[in-house]
């Protein structure tokens, strides 16, 4: 190891973390109300601290020094000096190492001990107390890293239009740690990702993007190494900055580069969920491990009458202080640095609405939408919000600036319910076929703004959908308290796994019924990984914490011959929304537009193929709908399909509405093995929950 100067250079305030530039290496990082910062750093082992030096300059409150001969794998924290005041809302305690918020890799990992708190545990002063025993050695070390290494040579973004997206929301580890044919010491990291055997997957299915759950470096909580679980999903954000060490098969960043280039070259992006609406310090009770030691009332947003506690709209025991400049900015160099070092297509932010509040509350003009939609490269990307927190006035769906997409959870709700049998229901699922612009349809909006799932990491998957009436979190050991209650969800006569035939054809019928009405719908569509082969979590709707079987999708069960038929069933909707553009369509339809005699852009029927009258709508016992929507195809004429749906236990059958059209089935989703493209002409017999996809094609020539 290089010898450590007695002291650090003055440096420069930016950029912000630690950055080599073949001399040495510049140390920057902010906070308001220190009043001195130190820099320790480490042996090569991360065990020994071999030099404490204070940051000798601070300049518009960002603390800067720099370390000469200092080179790339330096291991470092920091410590803070500074007012404990917790009512004042200050927590600076020297004792406690820091990780730099901007470091880009970390080793190890958080080692639960009460020297992690910043007060004593356990004291009848509470928070109010301090704690004097050094917490280095239950803390992790940033490593100096260098940012231009990797060649990314031709790689060139797939940028799918977002009429044309289909997103796969999967977790790097859950979806590759059982695939047989990944090599073990690449499954469950980011090189799985990589494999040519799980992108041919990808391509099998003709999904678009994959949305991966956090991978920014998360914590391990307390409360659940206790009970022998683990953060598996990930949504405690340790640093966000880098990547999930245990992702990193080779401790390389260059492994999700890797991934990335690869996924790019087969045209698949890649979006990643992130969370910036809180940090795993949790309430004022927490642990102090970064932003809190370095300024506690900075980073964090604090109740006014009282800043010893905590804002807590997103239910996680803090809340980011994003109307603050230097937060912000920090939030915005993450986003930056995921997009220009790893080439991510977009991103999905977890409880997006938090993002929007302002002192006054949820504001679609608020600083960090404003921040993300004038950004030269961000606002390029796709951007997915989950818009609600658990705030006051914290569902916000539909109502976020234009430029984002947002998860749809009224799609979900109707469409299991419509499909459970539920009355009333064919109103709102006209609405959400045609991409929900009840919501949505305003400010210039798209019908691509909707994301559109019926199933998503949170939440029973689609084989427990029709197998669960009750969740059954009982491993999470939270007396069932966690998860939500109503899933709209039928067990269609017994509770969990079943080997009765009837019950079985019917919750596979369920299943293609709701994933056909997905696939088939106006929207961005996501679908869940493991649903199409599948994939059970034996009832438990909130498995966060399971790092075992009930999360890992279980391949050996795709070669069980009724997940072999859903495989293709699923392949085969998207290939036909991707050859059938009426079936995507990037307009809002209200039709007002008549492409040929007595054939609107839009249409809904009755069974009788007459257009549905106002009354027939809000009869509550009716479990049909039919849906017929064209579009003119550039140089090839009209593109048309309709769309029958029989939610009823018994069979129904549709007559076909007027014009007369060259109407062939292309889907019954109650024959799922039978070949496709069968002529029809006046009627069409459909099966009890089920689904049938009519098309047609009217040649230019002919128009």
């Amino acid at each position: 190891m290089v010898p450590i100067a007695d002291r650090l250079l003055a440096g420069r305030p930016y950029p912000f973390g630690a950055t080599w530039d073949g001399l040495g290496v510049n140390f920057a990082v902010f906070s308001a109300h220190a009043h001195k910062i130190e820099l320790c750093v480490f042996d090569a082992s991360g065990r020994k601290e071999v030099a404490r030096l204070a940051l000798p300059e601070c300049t518009d409150e960002v603390w800067h020094g720099y370390l000469p001969d200092a080179r790339p794998g330096l291991m470092y924290g920091y410590r803070a000096h500074g007012p404990y005041e917790p009512r004042h809302g200050h927590r600076f305690n020297p004792h406690k190492l820091l990780l730099d918020p901007y470091a880009k890799r970390i080793a190890g990992e958080v080692r639960w001990t009460d020297a992690l708190f910043g007060y004593r545990v356990g004291s009848p002063r509470g928070d109010l107390s301090f704690d004097r025993r050094d917490s280095a050695a239950a803390m992790p070390r940033a490593i100096v890293t260098v940012d231009d290494m990797f060649s990314w040579e031709n790689d060139k973004r797939p940028d799918i239009p977002w009429a044309q997206s289909v997103i796969y929301e999967m977790h790097v580890r859950g979806a590759t740690i059982r695939h047989p044919d990944i090599v073990v010491p690449d499954r469950g990291t980011f090189s799985a990702l990589a494999d040519p055997r799980f992108i041919d997957h990808l391509h099998t299915l003709g999904v678009t993007a994959v949305e991966l759950l956090p991978v920014q470096a998360f914590l391990q909580d307390r409360f659940l190494a206790e009970k022998g679980l683990r953060n598996f999903w990930g949504y405690n954000t340790l640093c966000f900055f880098a990547p999930e060490p245990r992702y990193l098969a080779d401790g390389s960043l260059m492994s999700l580069q890797i991934a990335i280039r690869r996924l790019h070259a087969a045209g698949i992006e890649v979006i990643l969920d992130v969370v910036y609406n809180h940090t795993c310090e949790a309430g004022e009770a927490g642990p102090t491990l970064s932003l809190r030691g370095l300024d506690h009332a900075s980073y964090y947003r604090l109740q006014p009458d009282n800043p010893r506690q905590l804002v807590n709209d997103t239910g996680c025991g803090n809340t980011l202080n994003l109307p603050h400049p230097r937060v912000l900015q920090m939030v915005m160099d993450s986003l930056r640095y995921w997009a220009t070092m790893f080439h991510v297509d977009g991103f999905r932010f977890d409880l997006g609405a938090n993002l929007g509040r302002e002192a006054s509350g949820f504001d679609p003009g608020s600083g960090f939408f404003d921040a993300l939609r004038q950004d030269p490269v961000l606002s390029r990307l796709k951007l997915i919000s989950e818009p609600w927190d658990v705030g006051p006035g914290g569902y916000q769906l539909g109502n976020h600036p234009s430029g984002f997409a947002e998860w749809n959870d009224k799609f979900r709700d109707c469409v299991r319910r419509f499909w459970r049998g539920d009355e009333g229901q064919r109103p709102e699922l006209a609405a959400r076929l045609l991409g929900s612009g009840d919501i949505f349809e305003h400010h210039g909006r798209r019908p691509w703004a909707s994301i559109n799932f019926v199933t998503a990491h949170d939440g029973f998957t689609l084989q427990d959908a029709v197998s669960y009436s009750q969740k059954h979190n009982e491993a999470n050991a939270e007396d069932s308290r966690d998860g939500q209650n109503e899933n709209f969800s039928a067990n269609w006569g017994v509770e969990g796994p079943s080997d009765d035939p009837a019950i079985i054809d019917v919750r596979e019928r369920i299943k293609r019924a709701m994933l056909a009405t997905l696939l088939f719908s106006h929207g961005t569509p996501m679908l869940l990984a493991g649903d199409e082969i599948g994939r059970t979590q034996h009832g438990n709707n909130n498995a966060y914490c399971q790092d075992n079987e009930t999360t890992w999708t279980d391949w050996d069960a795709a070669r069980l011959r009724r997940n072999q038929a859903m495989m293709r069933f699923t392949a085969r909707l998207l290939e036909l929304r991707r050859s059938h553009p009426s079936l995507r369509s990037d307009r809002f339809l209200h039709g007002r537009v008549e492409l040929l005699p007595g054939l609107r852009d839009v249409g809904w029927f009755d069974v009788d193929g007459g257009p549905m009258p106002d009354e027939a709508w809000n009869q509550p016992q009716d479990h049909t709908l039919a849906l017929r929507r064209a579009c003119r195809v550039a140089r090839s004429g009209i593109d048309a399909t309709l769309l029958l749906l029989n939610a009823g236990a018994a069979r129904q059958n549709f007559k076909l509405p007027a014009p007369a059209l060259p109407w062939v089935t292309l889907l019954d989703s109650a024959a799922i093995e039978r070949a496709s493209r069968d002529a029809v002409h006046d009627v069409v017999r459909v099966e009890a929950r089920s689904i049938v996809l009519l098309a047609a094609h009217i040649d230019g020539k002919a128009l």
